[in-house]
């Protein structure tokens, strides 16, 4: 019949995004998992069900995506949620007040927002060191230090954490290791395997791959905090719809081949934009110029399709003069699907972060990020090009 059946230890990663948790209907033989849409089901008798009572705690959709990502990353158990955010405040509704974390302070600046202007109101206290400075890490840590939350490579610098050195600090301590990986993606690091507690996704981004849906994903193989968020999940209700996690598990089938041109095209762009007359600084992991290349090299298989730069002097106004001049690339926010798409975090998805802290790790007002796309290169390339012509 296929699915999860078919699947041995040894199965390879595209084997695993085709089939994991994606067993036939047995009911039809239906090679996709169906849409379950429905928001109850019916009770043979008094307590008598089939496994599922009710939409919030359970979904056959839903129960798939959540182990077809577990398997990906190489974990346990797949808890997944409506949004990327909504898989973060969950995440932290695992704390109580009083509790400290440490975070890198480039985070999305949606999680900075989440951070400093929900939780610490509600009694968490939290300090963001530099990514890429393992000593600032275990120099920040307190007694009441419970999680590390770290995003790498960080949106939009570009900047890696050594997790394997990280999570050496935070096992040692029985402190949480959490990371964002949703620019990544399992295909090209996998954090679990390095010493983490918790990977983090939002989903709408390269999981799903086709900018059609929003949903976010926590993976974990530890049982007992698997069962904690499981609990949140059905307590705080943020789950996602069964027709998302569908869509969702449409585009994880094809993560492996699209990531590869995600990869291939980011990397010919980067090389590009680093020897163009009109980019003063260029931020891809996959550079030899980048100061943690061999990082990269070390905890990632490959380098991903995002790219910050930054055009002439940096000012807001020489970013908006290239921004405002692309064609291909779409002006949009968000990342991770087969279209291009280019973003001026400082305006668009890191507005919610003071400037004084952007400007201090190096975050120009005139910063873009491009997501890079799957279309051919040579189009991609003159679209830069023709844009960069307004620095």
């Amino acid at each position: 019949m296929g699915g999860d059946r078919s699947l041995t230890p040894k199965s390879g990663f595209s084997t695993r995004a085709i089939h994991a948790g994606q067993e036939a209907d047995p009911t039809t033989g239906a090679v996709v998992v169906p849409i379950y849409q429905t928001s109850t089901y019916a009770q043979a008798a008094l307590g008598e069900n089939q496994g599922y009572e009710y939409a919030r705690t359970h979904n056959l959709t839903r129960s798939s995506l959540e182990r077809n990502l577990a398997s990906l990353e190489g974990g346990d158990h797949g808890i997944c949620f409506a949004s990327g955010l909504a898989a973060t405040n969950t995440l932290m509704q695992t704390l109580s007040a009083g509790d400290h974390v440490v975070a890198g302070d480039n985070l999305y600046g949606g999680s900075y927002r989440l951070f400093t202007r929900v939780f610490e109101r509600l009694g968490l206290s939290f300090t963001f060191v530099p990514s890429a400075d393992t000593n600032a890490f275990e120099a920040a840590f307190r007694p009441a230090t419970k999680l590390v939350f770290v995003e790498t490579p960080t949106n939009p610098m570009m900047q890696l954490t050594d997790l394997a050195a990280v999570a050496a600090m935070t096992r040692a301590r029985g402190i949480k290791l959490v990371v964002d990986n949703t620019f990544m993606t399992p295909y090209f690091q996998r954090p679990l395997a390095l010493g983490a507690d918790v990977v983090l996704h939002s989903v709408t981004k390269y999981l799903n791959g086709h900018s059609d849906l929003v949903g976010g994903a926590l993976v974990t193989s530890d049982p007992g905090l698997a069962e904690q968020l499981r609990f949140l999940q059905n307590a705080a209700g943020a789950v996602p719809g069964p027709m998302d996690c569908w869509l969702a598990l449409r585009g994880t089938k094809t993560l492996a081949v699209r990531m590869k041109r995600h990869d291939e095209n980011a990397r010919e762009l980067a090389a590009h934009l680093e020897g163009h007359a009109k980019v003063s600084q260029v931020f891809y992991p996959g550079l030899a110029s980048h100061p943690q290349h061999e990082l990269a090299k070390r905890q990632q298989s490959g380098f991903g399709g995002m790219i910050s730069f930054v055009p002439g002097d940096g000012s807001q106004a020489a970013g908006k003069a290239v921004f405002d001049r692309f064609r291909l690339f779409t002006r949009a926010e968000s990342l991770g699907g087969v279209e291009s798409l280019v973003c001026h975090p400082s305006s668009m998805t890191h507005a919610s972060v003071p400037r004084e802290s952007r400007l201090a790790i190096g975050f120009a007002d005139g910063l873009l990020r491009l997501s890079v796309g799957i279309e051919e290169l040579e189009d991609l390339r003159a679209d830069l090009d023709q844009a960069l012509q307004g620095a």
